[in-house]
């Protein structure tokens, strides 16, 4: 299935409001950035996915899971090239390359090209716009 056969998800700020915590909220969709080594899952180990907070859609892998030394969360690329969407950010005087998701346009975080083989990507996520889901076979 290719991003254009997935249904786009839509709500109200309203509706996001209500459903996600406010931090939740200040990240996916004002755009936020925890800070780093305070944010969940930047030192899980568990294997599992790792899926959108505002919408479920499944974003990234354990297998794809390195320790940058950032204290976020960090992906070599996400379960399927379709899943995130990317877009320029010069915010805060820098050049970055912001990390949505491709089903409800959340913010996620930036990915830049100083990561591992075989893709050379480091997908630096803010934990708070995701939810971890451990593999019940793979404790």
């Amino acid at each position: 299935m290719n991003s254009q056969d997935r249904a786009k998800v839509t709500k109200s700020e309203t509706e996001w409001k209500k459903e996600l915590t406010p931090e939740q909220y200040h990240v996916t969709r004002q755009h936020g950035t925890e800070r780093a080594f305070n944010g969940p899952y930047w030192d899980e180990k568990n294997s599992g996915m790792y899926a959108c907070v505002c919408c479920g859609a499944p974003l990234f892998s354990s297998d794809t899971k390195f320790d940058s030394g950032t204290g976020w969360p960090s992906f070599w690329a996400p379960v399927d090239t379709d899943v995130v969407s990317e877009h320029s950010d010069n915010s805060l005087f820098m050049r970055r390359t912001e990390v949505r998701c491709a089903a409800c346009d959340a913010h996620l975080g930036h990915v830049f090209p100083d990561g591992p083989k075989p893709t050379g990507a480091r997908y630096c996520m803010n934990g708070t716009a995701l939810k971890f889901t451990p593999d019940p076979d793979k404790k």
